[in-house]
């Protein structure tokens, strides 16, 4: 299967778009399923740093740990998971449009199953893209808002 991929345009440079989607200590502001996000160790983010999320999925809460493995500001971050039987892989790409004053974002999600994982990643990836869309259009608000 390919992955999921959603674009949408904000009204906001990419720097300040980049600096806020791909920060993960703000996913839980603009994701729904996002309970709280914490950075191991005090490296911060960068490259291989490690962030762990806790993510409401149905009824239940999942913790999972992803590592940083791109980030390119204002244009490119990119985390994988780390463990568990179900590891997301996303990115996100962020493009300047017209004199610069707007974004184009392009977010992109997988979903890697380890063990019995393998058999849930469906599920998953269902739940997935029915929640993104929203999510995206949260974040629009969000800011633009603050525009």
């Amino acid at each position: 299967m390919s992955a999921l991929t959603h674009t949408i345009e904000i009204d906001r440079p990419p720097d300040e778009v980049f600096a806020y989607a791909s920060d993960p200590l703000h996913f839980p502001e603009w994701q729904a399923d996002v309970l709280e996000v914490h950075f191991e160790g005090a490296g911060g983010r960068k490259v291989g740093s490690r962030f762990t999320t806790t993510r409401r999925i149905g009824p239940n809460e999942r913790t999972m740990t992803q590592e940083i493995t791109e980030d390119q500001p204002p244009h490119r971050f990119a985390a994988h998971g780390v463990g568990g039987p179900i590891r997301p892989h996303a990115s996100i790409d962020v493009e300047p449009l017209g004199d610069g004053a707007r974004s184009r974002v392009t977010f992109e999600l997988d979903f890697e199953g380890h063990g019995l994982g393998k058999a849930l990643v469906p599920a998953v990836r269902q739940l997935a893209a029915r929640g993104a869309p929203a999510s995206h259009r949260r974040l629009k608000e969000r800011l633009e808002a603050d525009a």
